[in-house]
């Protein structure tokens, strides 16, 4: 059963310096309702946008993940997701007086220490989850790069990273229960980078808030102390700063033997916050990053937002159907003697794929007088047959079918090529191909035992329901 969703119970800010921008910002945790998510806010920016921590919003992944609406951006916030969901937090408004989030220490215990201060409290509705039911993977072959997310009970994460590096070599790491071990086995987990990246990246205009308290810097360059100081001192960094022979710039000590690898883990948890929902599964990765944690992100919200449709409409699950009839007639305004779709098979919106059924019998009206002595399902109606499943695909759009109303405004390339009859079952397959001010276009076909029997493109309009007075 899930649990429910909580909140912070007051303010909390926090004061510092950005990572990557060297900005100056003051963060504050808010309360925030029901059902709000994780929604940042610039308070710089003229109209105080709200920024949703979703991966639609994602708009770079520099070394960091940055999300936006319109102008208004917020650079690095995986850290601060990763907080807020290993504390428990479902709902929270995060602003900020500039464009990052002060890096604390390059961990996310300083995030978690603000919401200790402050506590958590229970709200009503039940925490949005995702259960995962089938394994859901993505490989980058070329960077060596995979992640898979399988059936579990609970939210479990396992990771390995080599980057073929003697000072880093290979690790791995393990979550297994993020109630009791997020807060003191990853979230101290700190960033870091090699040393002969950090010319490069603060050249890019990234790490300018880094400094030696920041960040484990691994070395993996040979240099004299002497050019190293010349180098960070380029870079507006300044101390006595030594390679060490630890294998970490000033022999740094680490909080964790393999703590890069748990700064990769945290990381992973950060960006699959943007799913917008409570992950349950067993998550493998080999050799993670922000660019792969974000593709996997959009996958899994993409199926996300498929259950959340389907539940939304069918209340009872049945093998083999994803809308039946009493769902789709929630969605539809079509009724007798025009509502030419019985149940839905597939509903892939990833792909923008549909599979619909309609149910050819005898009683059917047309046949009266098409024909009398010959019946054959007119070629018109098995083209509004698959026009009226095709645009149930514009739910995955954020269509709302309650609200607006599907207009079947043209055709193209249409094929009949088989005779339908009564006993026949009709199958459609649809795909939208483009959907874009509020037109959407659809390509499809139509089988009878495997037999392909017709065949268009077609055109609708999204429209509302009510016409304004």
């Amino acid at each position: 059963m899930n649990s429910k969703q909580k909140t912070v119970a007051a303010e909390v800010t926090m004061d510092g310096v950005g990572l990557h921008t060297g900005n100056l910002t003051s963060m504050t945790f808010r309360p925030a309702a029901e059902n709000t998510g994780y929604r940042f806010i610039r308070t710089d920016v003229a109209g105080s946008t709200e920024i949703p921590a979703i991966v639609d919003n994602v708009v770079d992944i520099s070394r960091g993940t940055t999300i936006a609406v319109g102008d208004a951006r917020v650079h690095t916030v995986e850290h601060v997701l990763a907080a807020m969901v290993g504390m428990g937090v479902d709902n929270c408004i995060i602003e900020l007086s500039n464009n990052e989030p002060p890096v604390g220490d390059g961990s996310s215990l300083p995030y978690v220490e603000m919401i200790q201060r402050v506590g958590l409290v229970d709200q009503t509705h039940d925490r949005q989850e995702l259960v995962v039911e089938a394994p859901i993977r993505y490989l980058d072959e070329a960077r060596g790069t995979e992640i898979v997310a399988l059936p579990n009970d609970k939210y479990r994460v396992t990771v390995m990273v080599d980057y073929k590096n003697p000072a880093l070599g290979s690790q791995h790491t393990g979550l297994f229960d993020l109630d009791t071990e997020f807060v003191t086995e990853f979230a101290p987990a700190r960033t870091f980078c090699f040393l002969h990246e950090v010319e490069a990246l603060y050249a890019q205009g990234l790490i300018q808030g880094g400094n030696l308290d920041n960040a484990i810097v691994i070395v993996d360059k040979e240099m004299s102390d002497e050019e190293l100081r010349a180098t960070l001192a380029v870079m507006g960094i300044h101390g006595n700063a030594v390679i060490g022979t630890n294998g970490i710039l000033n022999n740094k000590d680490l909080r964790f033997k393999n703590e890069p690898a748990r700064h990769k883990l945290l990381d992973m948890i950060g960006d699959f916050a943007l799913i917008g929902a409570r992950l349950r599964a067993q998550v493998l990765a080999a050799r993670p990053g922000h660019a792969a944690n974000i593709e996997f992100a959009r996958k899994v919200r993409r199926l996300f937002e498929k259950q959340q449709s389907v539940r939304r409409y069918q209340k009872s699950p049945t093998e083999g159907v994803v809308f039946d009839i009493n769902a789709i007639l929630k969605m539809l305004p079509h009724r007798y003697p025009f509502l030419m779709v019985d149940r839905i098979t597939d509903y892939d919106p990833d792909a923008s794929r549909i599979v619909g059924v309609k149910n050819i019998t005898f009683n059917e009206p047309q046949f009266m007088g098409h024909f009398p002595s010959r019946p054959i399902f007119p070629g018109v109606l098995i083209m509004e047959a698959m026009a009226q499943t095709g645009c149930l695909l514009l739910m995955s759009k954020g269509v709302d079918p309650e609200t607006k109303l599907v207009l079947f405004t043209g055709m193209n390339n249409v094929k009949f090529r088989k005779e339908v009859v009564p006993g026949d079952q009709l199958v459609m397959e649809l795909e939208m191909t483009r959907f874009r001010f509020n037109i959407c276009q659809l390509v499809g076909k139509a089988y009878v035992a495997g037999v392909l029997v017709a065949e268009a493109e077609l055109q609708a309009a999204v429209v509302n329901r009510e016409v304004p007075s």
